[in-house]
């Protein structure tokens, strides 16, 4: 990949000395094989991080549950990371204790998918009322996979079969999978579908496996994602690499985002052993946001993963910590309201991110918050996440709701 970064980097002189210099030069990344990692993999390889007095390690990690207990053992000093992950860990839900932790910024938006078997392919189970009447008329119930259970691809899945009348802990099975492995359990018919980060849907369809049944911006377009996050120690500990790395990647997301070529570019790079390790033709299409569903439908998504949009992307929304919050409320993880407000005002570094944005010029919004309509109608904006929670007809809110362990 040619390094093409030297026009975009502003006089970064000043953060590399004095009271700005960065407290700890030496980062350990966790991230998962997932295209949607991506600006970590290139602020680390190409030369966005040592203006700015830093080496960033990347350390790919088997599974998440693996990349959580290494980020809250300080083994990994910041992570890609899962928005419901960082504030499980934060909230003491999910197989952790409670640690206090940081999001730093937001890496992506958009760009995954749900994915079900040829198996129900081959009996036309190929939309959501015809995989609703199976569910119902189905003697054994149908097993989904999903990568963490406080997760964004649990959620999305979740959120998607209820969308539809289907209770996912009630009328299906759903199971813990690493993404790397989603296509191999389909393969051997332990799942029947599965909901995952990119490029595993993509990868499903390539090996004949399955097909993609919906995205996670058609529930929700231009969706809050993957985040870079961390402990609160890390933060209160080394603020100016704290605020110094948020800098190199977005500038890393920035080149990516630039135009087609840099998007290519990067889909090479990361299609590499150390990183996704996957073939550049099952990463690309929909890095560039082409898709094909395995149907014989192709289109060009109006929402496909993106990794700064202008800064929109990269902004900690405190309504989009929100957001997770009550989904996790909803399905029983959370076992009552927290005081959903003040949990995100700890956790979202909005001010540690102004800091970064507004020195690389980068557009802030004037408000923490964002609204959006999803796909059922539902519209959040924030104001009211105890009522949200609420306001759905399938839920899991009772104390004994069940749900899968990590």
């Amino acid at each position: 990949m040619t390094d093409l970064t030297s026009s975009l980097r502003p006089d970064t002189n000043a953060w590399i000395a004095g009271s700005d210099a960065p407290e700890k030069h030496v980062v350990n990344l966790g991230f998962m094989a997932l295209t949607d990692a991506a600006s970590l993999i290139v602020a680390a390889t190409q030369g966005f991080a040592q203006p700015y007095g830093l080496t960033l390690n990347l350390r790919r990690q088997s599974s998440w549950s693996n990349l959580r207990d290494k980020l809250v053992d300080g083994e990994l000093d910041a992570a890609h990371g899962l928005y419901g992950l960082i504030y499980a860990v934060h909230l003491g839900i999910g197989g952790s204790a409670p640690k206090d932790m940081a999001v730093l910024m937001g890496l992506a938006q958009n760009g995954q998918s749900i994915s079900l078997s040829r198996e129900l392919k081959a009996v036309g189970v190929t939309d959501p009322d015809t995989l609703s009447r199976c569910v119902r008329q189905s003697g054994a119930k149908l097993t989904f996979a999903q990568t963490f259970p406080t997760g964004t691809h649990a959620l999305w899945l979740y959120y998607w079969l209820a969308a539809y009348g289907i209770h996912p802990l009630a009328d299906v099975r759903t199971v813990v999978v690493p993404p790397s492995q989603m296509v191999a359990n389909l393969r051997a018919r332990r799942i029947d579908g599965f909901c995952a980060g990119e490029p595993w849907g993509a990868h499903a369809i390539a090996e004949d496996m399955g097909f993609t049944i919906a995205t996670s911006q058609s529930i929700w377009a231009d969706h809050p994602e993957k985040v870079l996050g961390c402990t609160r120690e890390f933060v209160d500990q080394y603020p100016n690499t704290a605020r110094a790395l948020i800098m190199a990647i977005l500038e890393a997301s920035r080149f990516i985002d630039e135009n087609q070529e840099n998007r290519r570019s990067t889909a090479q790079l990361i299609a590499g052993s150390d990183y996704v390790d996957a073939p550049v033709a099952t990463i690309e299409p929909r890095f560039l946001g082409q898709y094909e569903d395995g149907l014989g439908h192709a289109w060009l998504d109006k929402h496909p993963l993106r990794f700064f949009g202008d800064g929109e992307v990269n902004m900690p929304y405190h309504s989009d910590g929100l957001w997770f919050m009550t989904q996790l409320r909803r399905w029983g993880l959370l076992r009552e309201d927290p005081d959903y407000l003040a949990v995100a005002q700890s956790v979202q570094q909005t001010s540690l991110y102004r800091d970064a944005a507004s020195a690389l010029n980068i557009p802030v919004p004037d408000s923490p918050t964002r609204s959006a309509t999803l796909m059922d109608g539902s519209r959040w904006d924030g104001s009211d996440p105890t009522g949200y929670a609420r306001r759905f007809k399938l839920h899991s809110l009772a104390d004994t709701a069940p749900h899968p362990k990590p």
